[in-house]
């Protein structure tokens, strides 16, 4: 049976993360402070300073225990993946996993998108349930909401939208007159995943183009195309991934389309990406 490791990304982080981790790889953990400046094992164990949500903290922090639970399931004798993939953030651990770059070069790029994506403020995000994509497209375009971006496609009930602030407050009543369960303003400080990330997108293309890639040695299903990645567009799919929509629910379909009896194993905080895993499959 084909094994799927699903890296989850900011959302998901919580002071006592990767607890079990970080006096097991103690190589790994004095690499990332050495790269980020700063104890990452205090920052997730302790968050003294209330910079834990802050993304250029949150993005590095998720990226060394992602990385530290997937060896950590790996030592403890788990069959290697047959794919990977991972929510915005989270896809760094699944190029990681499949030996696109190594664990330091993996950290130093997150660190670089985390400083890039704090500087577009002013932004904010909101999940909308109940409402499918083209309900949603369509609240948008009915109530000259064309500020506002569909960021995360997560299930087919579950959708984020993000753009300016005082259009995503003022996008609430028409979303719940449309019919949406539920509409939650995200504890984000910029709009993600949205045309508003342009700026921060161009400047870690820039950044990317320094570096070198390997060939993925297991298909990784990429979040701006929900393919497998090719080698040759690495740097362009993680460049574009920072403006562009996640693509979650057509991802995990296309690996179900491809290995439908795989086993799905979430590697890392949390269990959002199991619960998101469960809606996709029922409404299949």
């Amino acid at each position: 049976m084909a094994k799927v490791f699903m890296f989850p990304g900011q959302g998901s982080q919580a002071v006592g993360m990767g607890k079990e981790l970080f006096s097991r790889f103690p190589d790994k953990v004095k690499v990332a402070d050495g790269i980020l400046g700063y104890s990452i094992e205090a920052l997730c164990l302790e968050d003294p300073d209330g910079k834990l949500n802050l993304t250029q903290y949150t993005q590095p922090a998720l990226y060394v225990v992602n990385a530290l639970a997937s060896l950590a399931r790996l030592e403890d004798g788990a069959a290697p993946p047959a794919f990977a993939v991972g929510h915005s953030l989270g896809e760094y651990n699944a190029l990681l996993a499949a030996g696109v770059f190594d664990f330091a070069t993996g950290l130093r790029l997150v660190q670089e998108r985390g400083r890039l994506m704090s500087e577009e403020t002013g932004g904010a995000m909101a999940a909308v349930v109940g409402l499918d994509q083209d309900e949603i497209e369509s609240a948008l375009k009915d109530n000259d909401l064309d500020s506002l971006d569909i960021a995360n496609l997560n299930a087919p009930d579950q959708t984020v939208i993000s753009g300016p602030k005082i259009d995503i407050d003022r996008a609430q009543a028409f979303f719940e007159n449309a019919g949406a369960r539920m509409y939650v303003p995200l504890k984000v400080s910029a709009a993600f995943h949205s045309r508003y990330m342009e700026p921060a997108a161009e400047s870690f293309a820039r950044f990317l183009a320094s570096y070198s890639f390997s060939a993925p040695r297991i298909p990784v299903v990429a979040n701006v195309s929900a393919k497998p990645y090719e080698k040759g567009e690495i740097a362009s799919n993680l460049a574009a991934q920072i403006r562009r929509s996640v693509r979650w629910t057509d991802s995990i379909a296309y690996i179900l389309d491809e290995a439908p009896e795989a086993e799905f194993e979430e590697v890392g905080p949390g269990k959002v990406l199991a619960g998101l895993l469960r809606k996709i499959k029922t409404k299949r």
